[in-house]
């Protein structure tokens, strides 16, 4: 039996531990001091052979994540030349920016740039946001996302379980999700840092699950749902049975600040799985 598509989606951190904002589940914050790699823009011949290198493990999505609240002229500078660069060695990747708040007209840059698609995660609940983090709104992530449908770039948006917030808290951000309308949800579940204000996960594995369940249930079929950040901490040996429940996207590789499953590993569990890896960006 042919089982649904995986979408395969790998991340490149440009840019490390360099970001002044408060986000509580955030090691990216210097607030915080954790100890991660900290540094200004990553060689781009590197995030170009980095790219190279998730193309050949079947990622057909390639996020280039900045660190800090927002785009400016020399970050968008550099994420321009870095998708010139990366599109001239391979045409067909799909680009994605994570790049943080952002006007209209900076998103189009980037879009003229040869960037396919802009993530920008509402985090949580509108009503818990304040809770979480204090130097920007949620308001403004919220617009950032709207601005990037408006300029033309396929838009992926989710957020963080298991910050402690409420179940009505976590139904609240689907469905500010769902009214975005976003061609991909990244679902992340908080992975604790000692350095990190929120301590622990308030979500314990058949939660996880839940969730990733209730999201897809609200959201209907057509939206992609990808677990990211924290999916090896939260489901261990059940990992791959997200698919299960209406996941139907992994990132392969690392992730920002912590190391994933290597990625030759998971093609080998799909395919033992009988998952078919997509070839081709959902529209």
């Amino acid at each position: 039996m042919i089982k649904k598509e995986i979408f395969l989606c790998a991340i490149c951190n440009c840019e490390s531990g360099t970001c002044s904002e408060d986000c509580k589940f955030c090691t990216q914050s210097v607030k915080y001091k954790a100890n991660i790699d900290r540094y200004k823009f990553k060689d781009i011949e590197q995030i170009v052979q980095e790219a190279k290198i998730a193309y050949s493990n079947k990622a057909i999505g390639y996020c280039l994540v900045t660190a800090g609240l927002g785009l400016n002229d020399k970050r968008i500078e550099f994420l321009s030349a870095a998708a010139h660069a990366i599109k001239k060695e391979i045409p067909d990747i799909n680009l994605i920016g994570c790049n943080g708040t952002a006007s209209k007209e900076q998103l189009k840059q980037l879009k003229d740039s040869g960037i396919n698609k802009y993530n920008h995660n509402l985090e949580t609940a509108r009503e818990y946001y304040d809770q979480i983090c204090t130097t920007h709104t949620w308001d403004s992530r919220f617009e950032t996302c709207l601005n990037a449908k408006s300029v033309g770039l396929d838009l992926c948006s989710g957020g963080i379980f298991g910050m402690g917030e409420s179940y009505e808290n976590r139904i609240s951000m689907i469905n500010s999700i769902k009214e975005l309308n976003p061609m991909s949800m990244p679902i992340n579940f908080f992975h604790p840092n000692d350095a990190l204000p929120i301590k622990a996960n308030t979500l314990n594995t058949q939660e996880a699950f839940d969730m990733i369940k209730t999201c897809r249930d609200i959201l209907g079929d057509k939206i992609m749902i990808m677990v990211a950040g924290g999916r090896e901490n939260t489901f261990k040996e059940k990992q791959y049975d997200i698919f299960n429940y209406g996941a139907n996207s992994i990132v392969v590789g690392n992730y920002l600040t912590t190391k994933g499953k290597v990625a030759s590993k998971d093609l080998e569990e799909l395919q033992k799985r009988n998952y078919t890896i997509a070839t081709y960006c959902k529209d």
